[in-house]
């Protein structure tokens, strides 16, 4: 296997939470370049590779694990939402660990022709699965208030009605560089400040374009149902809103949420926590940052799956059927 062209961020803390043993059957959620499958690969394991993005699945194709009986390496071209139906078709109930690493790829980021960033003009795509909906169809065809409202809540921006405004009045819009300068233009860019304004508005319509928050719902969902008792949870994130997912469910699944009290007594018994927290947070270190500049922001959260049923299990297999 050739190196990879990025190194994930926290490699080592994500591969360590996971504690791996020969054998055992692992899910890599969010393959990309195969930075965490390659880890998990040299530590004996057998894995499940998720991507929706197609170019990530092709890389990976003539990979020597892929070709040995049984293969250690399953590739699979599809959402990590669908992880447990996917695994089910590969006759597999249970795993013993799944790594995710949530949000667009540093392969996608740093081609211009995927439309992900403006450092470099390119086509305003941003599709991950390079199918349906572009970023430049929902720019050009969305209304005002639409434009305004994934905005404000995907990238957090206090001006998206501004920026949406903006948006609307340049249409058509084609490009990435186009974008970038309607957006800095309505918030006021000052050349050399620490953070381009056109970075939270393309953030959020990223996001939109992608259902990144929603697959990350239904992904941990999906761990939930698929991990074995004793099965390792590792999750790392890059900015707040998938943060804040990851935490609520992990406070909610294990228990951790503040019970009730004689103000607002709960009136239902605490069902048992189907999660452990592996520890506190992690986050890179400076070494780690210096080295990528795009660690800065990273978060690892980690569990550990108890032997409790799923929750509302019966409810979710109903909806997957």
């Amino acid at each position: 296997m050739s190196s990879p062209p990025h190194i994930p961020v926290l490699l080592d803390e994500a591969i360590a939470a996971l504690a791996v043993q020969p054998g055992d059957v692992v899910i890599d959620a969010t393959f990309g370049a195969g930075g965490y499958t390659r880890s998990l690969l040299s530590a004996g394991a057998t894995v499940h590779a998720f991507d929706r993005d197609p170019d990530a699945i092709a890389a990976a194709a003539n990979w020597p694990e892929t070709t040995v009986e049984p293969p250690r390496l399953v590739l699979h071209m599809r959402r990590f939402s669908e992880m447990v139906e996917a695994m089910a078709e590969a006759g597999i109930a249970r795993v013993n660990g799944i790594v995710m690493d949530i949000g667009v790829s540093s392969m996608q980021l740093d081609q211009a022709a995927r439309g992900f960033a403006f450092a470099s003009d390119g086509p305003l795509d941003m599709r991950m699965s390079q199918q349906g909906q572009s970023a430049a169809d929902f720019v050009n065809l969305a209304d005002e208030s639409e434009i305004a409202d994934v905005i404000y809540r995907y990238g957090e921006e206090r001006q998206s009605r501004r920026v949406a405004r903006a948006i609307v009045a340049a249409r058509p819009l084609g490009t990435t560089g186009e974008l970038a300068r309607v957006v800095r233009k309505a918030l006021g860019h000052r050349p050399g400040a620490p953070k381009d304004p056109a970075t939270r508005s393309f953030q959020a319509i990223r996001i939109h374009i992608n259902g990144e928050l929603d697959e990350l719902e239904a992904g941990l969902a999906g761990a939930e149902r698929l991990l074995a008792s004793g099965g390792r949870l590792s999750v790392v994130c890059f900015h707040s809103l998938e943060d804040r997912i990851v935490k609520q469910f992990l406070r909610e699944a294990s228990g951790a949420n503040p019970a009730g009290s004689r103000h607002l007594p709960q009136t239902t018994p605490a069902a048992p926590p189907v999660f452990v927290l592996a520890g506190k947070a992690i986050r890179p270190g400076d070494a780690e940052v210096s080295r990528n500049p795009r660690a800065r922001s990273a978060v690892l959260r980690a569990a550990i799956r108890t032997d409790s049923p799923p929750r509302n299990g019966q409810a979710q297999a109903r909806r997957a059927a």
